[in-house]
């Protein structure tokens, strides 16, 4: 449908996964159920529902007529009392007994509990499949000399493989924060609607245990193992500020990645993948622009200020319930679930086909190496006789001369300058023995090898969940 706004998200980033876990279908059918294993546990606890009402909503769960839902909605101006009536027209035995007891957050707030879970437990087999191509990266060029940077000035060598082991790293602490928030998350079950529970005292003639057992049992069926000890009328929106911060962690690593790529790209040392027919400008025909690293970051920046919603929503939440949360928490936890995603897509894009350019990382290496090495050079003239201070001020004319030349184009020279200062004794063949680059990067390569090993042991398992269905 080209007439209507629909999110870039959702048609041009997002995974079929992704999209179809947050699709409206997937939260409706999800309330169906939730409302069927309500009923179950009310019937198998001793409340007035038959076997023929609870095989009535088991036909008709995935039956949703949304036009009578519209027409509902549009008549009572509220959704979910609209799905109530469809799903009572749709299984009209059971029509008297939907929703017996709860309020609309049972609904809503358990549902979206279980989205978040899924779409979590998809995003950490996705960071670790990110992972494991980042070690495949890693290992392979764990012995390559390449100009360190600090303050985005020349330093001492690491190897390229020691970089992208600093990339692995931050995802690895994202993958503990996906844990961590995993493991904050409880379900609600039905607690009425301040949370009390109130309804089903009621209901269950003051037996507080058949209440406790109903919720365990609902929460079960939905793969819950507990429900948070005290709530309001919705869940604890703490939690969506924890889930948004792991998201948000995702999307710090994958852009700062990103623009260590971009600023690499730039000097030509490495390149994003890029394909035969892409067409990298509509006015410059010669251009490889980095457009997925630049994506990436495009679509962090998203997730890092949409991660502000969650605490801005939680300290908003008045007393027992307001709904000032509703239309915000509908964009906000969504969108940043398809945006966090579709950078995982992007960066296991980039990762799979980063180039090395071998020869312009060398000849980067070789241009900067004379400086990297005067350190050394010092100690081997001192160790040859020479005066320390003399030889360093020696060090210090020729290096300044030699910047200056490069700042001019022209080429380098400081060896041989080096060679012709009699303070330091030394000779070119003498110099030239300073500049192999593997010399100065000191345990990058065994760091590198050390990192690899663990995050595949981390990582092998997770990489490979295949229990991820909608």
């Amino acid at each position: 449908m080209t007439d209507r706004y629909e999110s870039p998200l959702a048609s041009r980033y997002a995974s079929a996964y992704m999209t179809e876990l947050f699709a409206a279908d997937t939260r409706y059918r999800t309330w169906r159920k939730l409302w069927l294993s309500l009923a179950k546990a009310e019937k198998e606890l001793g409340l007035p529902v038959t076997d023929g009402q609870i095989a009535d909503l088991e036909a008709h769960l995935e039956d949703i007529d949304y036009d009578v839902v519209r027409a509902r909605e549009a008549e009572v101006r509220h959704d979910v009392m609209a799905h109530v009536y469809a799903y009572g027209k749709a299984a009209p035995k059971a029509a008297g007994i939907i929703h017996l007891g709860a309020t609309s957050c049972y609904v809503t707030d358990n549902c979206d509990l279980i989205l978040y879970r899924d779409a979590l437990r998809y995003l950490r087999r996705e960071t670790a499949g990110l992972i494991l191509r980042l070690c495949d990266f890693a290992e392979r060029w764990k012995d390559l000399p390449t100009l360190g940077y600090t303050h985005y000035q020349p330093a001492q060598p690491v190897t390229v493989g020691k970089r992208a082991s600093l990339w692995i790293q931050d995802f690895l602490t994202d993958l503990d924060e996906i844990d961590f928030a995993l493991s904050q998350i409880r379900f609600l079950g039905s607690r009425g609607t301040t949370g009390t529970e109130a309804s089903f005292l009621d209901l269950f003639d003051g037996d507080t245990e058949k209440i406790d057992e109903m919720n365990r049992r609902i929460a079960a069926d939905f793969g819950f193992d507990s429900c948070f000890d005290v709530s309001g009328q919705t869940y604890p929106r703490k939690l969506d500020s924890r889930i948004l911060n792991a998201l948000s962690a995702i999307a710090q690593s994958a852009a700062r990645m990103a623009t260590d790529i971009r600023l690499l790209q730039h000097d030509r040392q490495i390149d994003e993948p890029f394909e035969e027919s892409q067409i990298g400008s509509s006015a410059m025909a010669y251009k490889r622009n980095p457009m997925r690293c630049e994506r990436i970051c495009s679509l962090a920046r998203y997730v890092m200020t949409d991660a502000m919603n969650a605490p801005l929503t939680a300290s908003q939440q008045w007393l027992e319930r307001t709904l000032d949360d509703s239309a915000n928490r509908r964009i906000a936890l969504p969108e940043a679930f398809l945006a966090t995603d579709a950078i995982l897509r992007i960066a296991q894009n980039v990762a799979k086909g980063l180039r090395v350019n071998e020869a312009v990382v060398a000849k980067t290496v070789a241009e900067y190496m004379p400086f990297l090495a005067t350190e050394n050079i010092l100690m081997e003239a001192v160790r040859r006789g020479a005066d320390r201070q003399k030889a360093h001020e020696a060090i210090r004319e020729c290096s300044m001369r030699a910047t200056e030349r490069l700042k001019r184009g022209e080429p380098n020279g400081l060896l041989e300058e080096l060679a012709a200062e009699p303070e330091l004794r030394l000779t070119a063949a003498d110099l030239g023995t300073v500049l192999d680059a593997s010399r100065y990067t000191g345990r990058a390569a065994e760091q590198t090898a050390h990192l690899v090993r663990k995050a595949r042991s981390l990582c092998k398992d997770a990489a490979e969940a295949d229990d991820l269905t909608v």
